[in-house]
């Protein structure tokens, strides 16, 4: 199945054989430090910038309904964010074996390292970069 929208995802992580976890990370776009003035031009044009995590969560598919109940709970914490980045895992029961893979997504999210993740607006969108 072609994941083109978060309800997509939800759909598909119910049918696995094993239940999941999705490993949810909101991330903020941002100009670099010391950005060039091409950078700085880019970023105000809508484009560029990198991508700061600003809020992290496991949840199970049946967790969440919908991109819009996400995106309430989100603007609950205040949490300002532009891009979710969704990551996912045989759910292995327990909360506390959840958090290392959370973690690891965090850093590797922070190293640019974005192409083992999955990637949404906030209208639920897929997000492709280039």
């Amino acid at each position: 199945m072609a994941i083109r929208h978060f309800t997509d995802l939800l759909e598909e992580a119910r049918r696995q054989p094993e239940p999941q976890r999705l490993l949810l990370v909101l991330t903020r776009a941002e100009l670099p430090d010391q950005p060039s003035e091409a950078q700085r031009t880019r970023f105000e044009a809508g484009e560029g910038g990198v991508l700061t995590p600003v809020l992290c969560v496991d949840k199970t598919p049946d967790e969440l309904s919908d991109m819009a109940t996400l995106v309430e709970e989100a603007r609950e914490t205040d949490a300002d964010w532009d891009i979710l980045f969704v990551g996912a895992l045989d759910d292995p029961g327990r909360e506390v074996d959840v958090e290392p893979h959370l973690q690891r997504m965090v850093e590797s999210l922070k190293m640019g390292s974005i192409d083992r993740f999955l990637a949404f607006d906030r209208q639920g969108e897929v997000v492709s970069f280039q």
